[in-house]
């Protein structure tokens, strides 16, 4: 079974009913307006603040654009590229994609013109979907780019270079195009965060997304009656598959455009979310909120609000413990995941298991785990190695790259580059990069540790922990600390509250600064580094 089929499967099942909502904040006459006063008031701009679509909408605007590719010449094995914001059309283009045997490549919002034209040559792919904000970027580029030759405009003010998206789709079939679907066949390429380099092609199989679907469901138990919010950006595996579960039960998800926390709880409230994912900064920007006295909860209905679904990166304990004194009634999960990995789940906590906050948990289902040494051999439990995982979401490759996929891919196992230990229970917990060890008078030291004790401090809203170099130690252990607003520090205080620390994993240089993240809230070490140092490498991995 195809990914495409759950779809098509719903859209007989649930035709009426709604499947994608989309939220712009930023339209919102009042945004202070609390629930109730906004079930009092018809808006006049609802259009623009609130769209949604149903099952059956959702479906045929797939279609449409799977027949307008296939008029355009897109055929099985073709990369057609995506480039957009959240918003309501990028699921049913992402799926017309599919439909047609091609393969959808999700592009980063963030990236610049040069990086756009960068993985379009790598993907090689032949069409690009754009939308408004991404006009002048791609204009840029447009007549330099190798192999494009279909650009497709999806909003008003259409660009010259460009054709209609919404105009050219609604004049073709609404019937799925007889293109027949294999496990193996690839669906997708995807790019790699680019915390550690430039970012690589990773190509993922129709199996995969379906796997995908099946593992995330499994662990969060999505019934047709959940509602799903979704505030990450849709080019990252991440929160995609994550709303693959609410895809596989035919459940309503609600796309977000922006995420400020009362932006995020009035979302909640106004669409009976049931399960939320987060990352760090947006629950810690949620807690400062509500501590703050910035936001009362009693003017948000949030009592169906079951799952409160964190990841993308290490999540500090203190912030869980936090959560739950603010929001008892949560139940609290993690998963573990790389774009290689297709996003969930490999490794996952389970709701059940609150008692080991902290952990990323066990080996997700359909997965396997274990933790090597140098020389790939398991290493005892509680001590440190390389996390690997295998399973039906490891990617088939590095497009492109035989000799980096040989690097990460051995034996049907994926090397993760992610150091962890586990403890007795069999829980795993993920220490650090292995690329971001700081090694000082040879010691390592797992940054993750350092920053989790900073969070404790309740003046911290941010921190990194990164090497320096250093012509006696090697490196230094050193603390980016981005403070809440109001509050000050010295160096002199972090320094001094990190004395409980081992000697060898204190801070030795503190600055005060934002601590940048990339769109799935991961610490970008390599900028750090520069900013800090000049140097973007880790310095003494070998």
């Amino acid at each position: 079974m195809a990914i495409t089929d759950f779809l098509e499967r719903n859209a007989k099942l649930y035709p009426d009913e709604v499947s994608l909502v989309e939220i712009n904040p930023a339209n919102q006459p009042d945004h202070a307006m609390t629930w109730r006063e906004y079930n009092l008031i018809e808006s006049a701009s609802a259009e623009k603040y609130r769209r949604e679509m149903t099952w059956k909408a959702f479906d045929t605007k797939a279609n449409r654009f799977a027949n307008l590719l296939l008029t355009r010449g897109v055929r099985r094995g073709d990369k057609v590229a995506l480039l957009l914001m959240n918003g309501l059309e990028w699921l049913p283009i992402y799926f017309g994609i599919l439909k047609t045997g091609a393969l959808a490549v999700p592009l980063n919002y963030r990236y610049t013109a040069e990086e756009i034209q960068y993985c379009l040559e790598l993907a090689e792919a032949n069409t690009l979907v754009f939308g408004p904000e991404f006009t002048g970027r791609v204009e840029q580029i447009a007549g330099r780019l190798r192999g494009v030759r279909t650009f497709f405009y999806v909003g008003r003010d259409l660009p010259s270079f460009a054709d209609s998206y919404d105009t050219l789709a609604g004049y073709c079939s609404s019937t799925a195009p007889a293109v027949e679907l294999a496990d193996a066949d690839p669906a997708a390429i995807y790019f790699s965060s680019g915390t550690t380099g430039f970012p690589k092609a990773i190509l993922h199989t129709h199996a995969a997304l379906v796997s995908a679907c099946l593992t995330e469901q499994k662990h969060h138990g999505q019934t047709h009656q959940d509602v799903f919010l979704c505030i990450p950006p849709l080019y990252h595996t991440g929160a995609k598959m994550h709303w693959f579960g609410s895809l596989l039960v035919g459940g309503k998800a609600v796309i977000l455009r922006g995420v400020k926390p009362a932006w995020i709880l009035q979302a909640v409230s106004e669409e009976k979310a049931t399960i939320v994912w987060l990352l760090v900064p947006w629950a810690q920007d949620i807690l400062d909120a509500v501590e703050r006295g910035e936001i009362c909860l009693r003017n948000y209905r949030l009592d169906q609000w079951r799952l409160m679904h964190i990841g993308a990166q290490p999540v500090p304990p203190s912030l869980v413990r936090r959560w739950r004194t603010v929001f008892p009634g949560h139940q609290y999960d993690t998963n573990y995941g790389l774009s290689e990995s297709l996003g969930p789940g490999c490794v996952h906590l389970g709701v059940e298991n609150i008692a080991k906050v902290g952990a990323i948990g066990k080996a997700g289902h359909l997965w396997r785990t274990a933790i090597v040494g140098e020389d790939g051999r398991p290493v005892a439990p509680g001590e440190v190695g390389e996390l690997i995982v295998s399973g039906p979401g490891v990617m088939r490759c590095y497009y492109n790259n035989p000799r980096a996929t040989a690097e990460i891919l051995k034996d049907g196992w994926l090397y993760t580059g992610d150091m962890a230990r586990e403890d007795e229970d069999g829980f795993i917990w993920l220490v650090d990069r292995k690329k971001d060890i700081i090694i000082t008078g040879g010691e390592n030291v797992f940054p993750v540790e350092v920053e989790d004790f900073l969070y404790t401090n309740t003046k911290i809203k941010d921190a990194a922990a990164i090497g320096i170099p250093d012509d006696r130690l090697g490196e230094i252990v050193t603390v980016v600390v981005e403070l809440k607003p109001g509050e000050t520090m010295t160096e002199e205080e972090v320094i001094k509250f990190c004395e409980p620390l081992p000697r060898y994993k204190r801070p030795r240089k503190v600055f005060f600064g934002d601590v940048p993240r990339n769109p799935t809230g991961k610490i970008e070490k390599p900028k750090l580094r520069k900013q800090y140092s000049g140097m973007e490498e880790a310095f003494k991995i070998k």
